[in-house]
């Protein structure tokens, strides 16, 4: 959106030199950015875009066409780019390989053929799927692009829009801006500088999209996706009095993990993290390590935070959820269990072990316990805060667990004076 409004503002004027060279360092570095962090999905989508834009430019000469090659060029690959981005968008990241590669460039080297044959010398317009007016056509005299490819368009973005919403994917975000920016150039013909412009914009979004997601490898959690340890400790130096340090830790999660298994543990670490991730009182949950989650809470003092760790507290309390599996094999398995008096769950070793009734119909539960402590003196730093938010959550474990309490550390001057 930023680079449509500055390239149609008037107030940049980029010679065709310029664009040209933004155009292919872009693209270059781009795809060593994608090689270096084994990015295929963006290298992919990089690739494709160089050869649909070059062969955009080959059949219309460089110039906008309403009819001929260039036209048939257009119409083909204003359909074809989004259908590829989605397809792109459903992938995994692959290891470079003969049996990996060579079927994608095989699709690839189809596509394009599809579009020279299209185009080939003698050939007037596309077939007329590519131009067919599925609805008035009055009502789309403001775009060159045909109906049968805006409509993909659309269906693509909302397509990206939904996968980035559900899973906050950098990757996805990158290919949803990448398509608004080829959507842009599209709009202003694909070819000449302005066409070269937007689709150099997209390979930018989709290259800086590999950096955001190094970054989120770097300071986010992969399973829970909660912010990791490197975030929480890059947060603590952000903090000034008043703020609130609460660190939570499942109840008997190692018991818990050896019972059932650690597919079931992660699942327990998601809930427990979703939970966290929704807590009043402007708090921020970092998962810092193994069970353990810290919580920031900047401008406010520890009583202010206990309305809001407690209700996170019975939240996590009353979650119910069934071990990965068991909710599959309920019904086929209920006969059998109710004779032989007991349901079963294969556990880590494929060991089995019973489960009682109740398990398997109501779900399993987990508690935490947590300490919360606040700064008493500007002088106390945030890591003796943390410290005294850590025994106030030992004194949570060894008071009964499943239960709040408040850190009550003097300062250490203070407390020589009164031993004195």
């Amino acid at each position: 959106m930023l680079a449509s409004v500055l390239l149609q503002s008037g107030f940049f004027t980029l010679s065709a030199s310029a664009v040209d060279f933004f155009y292919y360092s872009i693209f270059l570095a781009g795809m060593l950015l994608a090689w270096r962090f084994h990015s295929t999905r963006i290298l992919s989508a990089l690739i494709l875009l160089l050869i649909a834009h070059r062969a955009l430019e080959f059949f219309s000469a460089g110039k906008v066409m309403a009819g001929g090659p260039g036209r048939s060029a257009f119409e083909a690959i204003a359909l074809l780019i989004p259908l590829n981005l989605v397809a792109l968008a459903f992938d995994r990241e692959w290891r470079p390989s003969v049996a990996s590669v060579v079927p994608r460039l095989v699709l690839l080297f189809f596509q394009a053929v599809f579009v020279a044959l299209l185009c080939r010398p003698g050939a007037t317009a596309a077939p007329t799927i590519f131009h067919t007016a599925v609805f008035n056509k009055l009502l789309f005299q403001w775009t060159p692009i045909p109906q049968p490819a805006l409509l993909v368009l659309l269906i693509t973005f909302a397509v990206l829009l939904a996968r980035f919403l559900l899973a906050h994917r950098p990757s996805d975000a990158g290919l949803f801006w990448s398509l608004a920016a080829i959507f842009a150039g599209l709009q202003a013909g694909g070819v000449g500088r302005m066409g070269s412009a937007y689709f150099a914009t997209a390979a930018l979004i989709l290259a800086s999209s590999i950096i955001e997601t190094s970054y989120a490898l770097a300071y986010h959690d992969e399973l829970t996706t909660l912010p990791a340890r490197r975030g929480f400790n890059q947060a603590l130096t952000q903090l000034s009095p008043p703020y609130a340090i609460a660190a939570a830790d499942i109840d008997h999660f190692k018991s818990f993990n050896d019972t059932y298994g650690h597919d079931t543990g992660d699942q327990v670490l998601r809930m427990v993290a979703s939970r966290l991730a929704r807590v009043g009182g402007g708090g921020r949950a970092y998962r810092v390590g193994g069970e353990e989650f810290s919580i920031l809470f900047p401008g406010v003092t520890a009583k202010d935070t206990l309305p809001h760790l407690e209700a996170l507290r019975q939240a996590i309390e009353q979650s119910r959820f069934l071990p990965r599996g068991l909710s599959d094999r309920r019904s086929a398995s209920r006969g059998a269990d109710r004779r032989a008096g007991t349901n079963r769950r294969t556990a880590r070793g494929g060991k089995t072990i019973p489960l009682p009734p109740t398990v398997a119909d109501a779900g399993l539960s987990v508690t935490v316990s947590i300490g919360v402590a606040e700064a008493n003196s500007p002088t106390q730093s945030v890591e003796q805060v943390a410290e005294v938010a850590d025994k106030a959550l030992y004194r949570a474990k060894r008071t009964g667990r499943n239960r709040v309490e408040v850190g009550a550390d003097r300062p250490r001057a203070k407390a020589r004076r009164a031993s004195a």
